[in-house]
């Protein structure tokens, strides 16, 4: 199986040589390259085209967001497209949205474990967006932003996409608990999951056995699938 290829741009030196180090004790991941500017990153992306590309939003020169715009720009219709992992410490709307405007595909907070980190980059290369839990509301209140509205008499109305038929008959039969849907609700507005429990008054090990639970139900990998599913399927208004 060919491994992945991934660069790192960032520019603290302690981080990348943690990251650095992590990746090289993958078996699935090859390093490829790094740069600890945001001018020396574009230069190795065009030359290295990666298969994943860990950037920095904070760089010097060119910050993070520009790179990936200018590298998006650079890329050719067809063929082979590297995917962007953003990694920050900067969590609020106006920067992670602008990071998916310019063409990120996952988004990880830099206090992430390496462990995490490694389990976003592979379900990046696949295809699949990783949305870091502590920023997955920012990205459902924009997407419900983005629904269909019907303004009639006034009234403001967001019409969420049906999931698919066979997802909704699993929802129906496997029906979540009392519990579950309030942990539900709460996972959608992006609370983690120690803010769960000092919320209910539960301990964290509980949160995470209902957690398992509902992504089991959903038949969803991760927290934000699980809340996109619950949009649709009408479970969290």
């Amino acid at each position: 199986m060919d491994k992945i290829r991934v660069v790192i741009i960032e520019d603290h030196d302690v981080v990348r040589i943690g990251l650095r180090a992590t990746l090289e004790s993958q078996s699935d991941i090859q390093l490829v390259g790094e740069a600890a500017s945001g001018t020396q990153g574009l230069k190795l992306l065009e030359v290295t085209q990666p298969d994943v590309a860990v950037v920095d939003i904070g760089l010097p020169g060119i910050d993070g967001i520009e790179l990936t715009r200018q590298f998006r720009q650079l890329q050719p219709e067809n063929g082979a497209v590297t995917k962007v992992l953003m990694l920050t410490m900067q969590g609020n709307e106006e920067v992670v949205l602008a990071s998916f405007a310019a063409g990120a595909d996952s988004y990880c907070m830099k206090d992430t474990g390496m462990e995490r980190l490694v389990e976003a980059i592979r379900m990046t290369h696949t295809g699949n967006p990783w949305i870091d839990p502590s920023i997955a509301s920012i990205v459902l209140r924009q997407m419900r932003r983005a629904m269909p509205q019907d303004n009639e008499e006034g009234n403001q109305t967001i019409e969420i996409r049906a999931i698919e038929p066979e997802y909704k008959t699993l929802i129906q039969t496997y029906a979540l608990t009392d519990r579950e849907q309030e942990i539900l609700e709460l996972m959608v507005n992006g609370c983690s999951n120690a803010m769960i429990a000092e919320r209910l008054f539960i301990t964290v090990g509980t949160v995470k056995t209902h957690v398992r639970n509902i992504l089991s139900k959903l038949c969803a990998n991760d927290r934000t699938e699980a809340a996109v599913r619950a949009l649709r399927s009408g479970l969290v208004s």
